[in-house]
C-alpha cells in the first residue's frame, strides 16, 4: 500500500475504534464501575504504576487521574504505596477487592461482547480472531512511537 492508502486505512481503523470505545462505554454505563475506573484497574493488574503513567495511558491529566484513584481507593479497589526506590514517588496497586471487582467487570464485558460475536457468521468470527495479533502488533508499534 502507498502512503495515501495507509492513511485511508488508518482513518477507517480509527473510526471503528472510536465506535468500539463508545459501545464499551455504553456497556459500562450499566456496570458498577465507569469505563475510566475499569481502565485504571486494568492498568494496575500487573505491577504498581505511578499516577503520571496512569494519566498518560488513560489520555487524561494527572489531577483527573488522581481524582479517579481517590474514588477507587475509597472503595478499597486500589491502594497508594511508596516506591521503595524513591520515597518521593507514590505508586498505585490493585487490592484483592479490586482484583475481584475487576474480574466481575471484565467478565460482564466479555459476556456482552460474546453475545455480539454470536450474531456474526463463522467466517466473520474467524476474520476477527485472525486480525487480533496484527492489531496487538500495531498497538505495540504505536506505544513505542
Amino acid at each position: 500500500m502507498n502512503d495515501d492508502e495507509l492513511e485511508g486505512l488508518a482513518s477507517r481503523y480509527r473510526d471503528i475504534l472510536r465506535q468500539a470505545v463508545f459501545l464499551v462505554r455504553s456497556i459500562d454505563a450499566e456496570g458498577e464501575l465507569s469505563t475510566s475506573q475499569v481502565s485504571i484497574l486494568n492498568m494496575v493488574t500487573g505491577e504498581p504504576l505511578r499516577v503520571g503513567v496512569i494519566a498518560r495511558n488513560a489520555g487524561i491529566r494527572v489531577p483527573s487521574a488522581t481524582e479517579q484513584i481517590i474514588k477507587l481507593e475509597g472503595a478499597a479497589l486500589v491502594e497508594r504505596i511508596a516506591d521503595e526506590s524513591d520515597a518521593r514517588v507514590v505508586l498505585v496497586r490493585l487490592t484483592d477487592t479490586g482484583r475481584e471487582t475487576l474480574s466481575r467487570a471484565n467478565a460482564r464485558r466479555n459476556a456482552i461482547m460474546a453475545r455480539g460475536l454470536k450474531t456474526l457468521e463463522p467466517a466473520e468470527i474467524d476474520a476477527i480472531d485472525a486480525v487480533i495479533p496484527a492489531i496487538a502488533k500495531l498497538n505495540q508499534a504505536l506505544a513505542s512511537s
